[in-house]
């Protein structure tokens, strides 16, 4: 396996210049623990990575730390020594949420993607709001969206349709398959995304047949699944953890457990180019700072009032607005908190280095 075939391009080439003369050599993240990372290597020699201290300390936070679908500079070592990640190149795309919970940081999902790849299907797992969220971080990530309306064997081919036919709807940029893993269809389509050096993250609910998909496309068991559940149609959950799977003759999938949240990760940009149409409407309100709620003459609300705005739409784009305004709050306090942090850490090095200055001083008059 080459470095091309891996993702490897004229951009990362030239980012890796600095390195090279190091004796270093170019790697790509595909698995994390909590001890190490698993890479690859040209000539697709997989190897165990550990991370040096001085990549870890320059980090700000954990997302600036590596992913699976980085490429690092690696020195290999040998049976005496392991391999260290000495740098980690500029993302060329980074598919993040916000982490689960309180936090105010990013986690960092899929990097250096071509493709983001939702699987749903048309029964107990659909949900737009959701989905709109779903396009949302996509937007932010540099990556292009596929989505698989999967479980066509499972329900009406017309309940299927008319679920890829809302999502579509959704983002002018997506593009929308009705699939099933079992019986193969509509995986041909899949695969022409997956051409060589080509990463497509799979993200979606447990159950929906995600680890099904990538069994399919790898032509074996890599993933172990089960069975369907009768009643609610979704499988057991069987990734446990994330993983970048090369394919046999195409492109290479990021695999992912299954999420249960889909908290926001993006700014109001964002936001406004996903809500296009709720957005466009602003220009009409009677207050520049409308709150779009009980404010009068607010021309969103009119347009709910008239019909011609979905009020569920409308109710999400206001739970998202909340959101961003909430992380974007809790980002700025951290970064606040960070740089109190630094600054008191500076002002205690600089006394210490006065005193052990003075210490010299004194020893040399002596």
């Amino acid at each position: 396996m080459t470095l091309k075939e891996l993702g490897w391009d004229t951009d990362f080439e030239k980012a890796f210049a600095a390195y090279s003369g190091k004796g270093w050599v170019p790697a790509r993240l595909i698995r994390e623990t909590v001890i190490n990372y698993g890479a690859f290597i040209k000539g697709g020699e997989e190897i165990d990575v550990i991370l040096c201290g001085r990549v870890w300390h320059e980090a700000t936070c954990d997302a600036d730390l590596p992913a699976v679908g980085d490429w690092v500079a690696v020195e290999l070592g040998d049976e005496n020594q392991p391999h260290v990640i000495r740098a980690t190149l500029p993302r060329r795309t980074c598919f993040s949420r916000k982490m689960p919970g309180n936090s105010s940081q990013a986690q960092v999902i899929g990097a250096n993607i071509d493709y983001v790849a939702v699987v749903t299907d048309a029964g107990p797992d659909y949900n737009i709001r959701r989905m709109e969220r779903y396009f949302m971080l996509i937007g932010r990530s540099g990556a292009k969206a596929v989505v698989l309306v999967n479980k066509s064997d499972l329900f009406p081919i017309e309940q299927s349709q008319a679920a890829a036919a809302e999502i579509a709807a959704l983002w002018d940029g997506a593009s929308v398959h009705v699939t099933s893993a079992v019986s193969g269809q509509g995986l041909k389509v899949l695969k022409k995304y997956l051409k060589k050096g080509i990463t497509m993250c799979v993200v979606g609910s447990s159950g929906v047949g995600k680890s099904t998909l990538v069994n399919q496309l790898y032509g074996d068991e890599w993933q172990w699944t089960s069975e369907c559940n009768e009643i609610t149609g979704k499988g057991r959950h069987t990734t446990t953890s994330r993983e970048l799977v090369p394919l046999p003759v195409t492109g290479m999938l990021i695999d992912n457990p299954g999420m249960r949240e889909i908290q926001m990760w993006t700014d109001e940009t964002t936001l406004r180019d996903s809500f296009a149409d709720v957005a466009t409407l602003t220009s009409d309100c009677k207050f520049s700072d409308c709150s779009h709620r009980k404010d009068a003459h607010c021309a969103i609300r009119a347009a709910v009032d008239g019909g011609t705005l979905d009020p569920a739409r409308y109710e999400n784009f206001l739970n998202l607005e909340t959101e961003i305004a909430a992380l974007k709050k809790r980002t700025e306090k951290r970064q606040m908190a960070v740089e109190r942090w630094a600054k008191r850490n500076s002002v205690k090095a600089r006394n210490l280095n006065d005193r052990i200055q003075l210490e010299k001083d004194v020893r040399g008059d002596l």
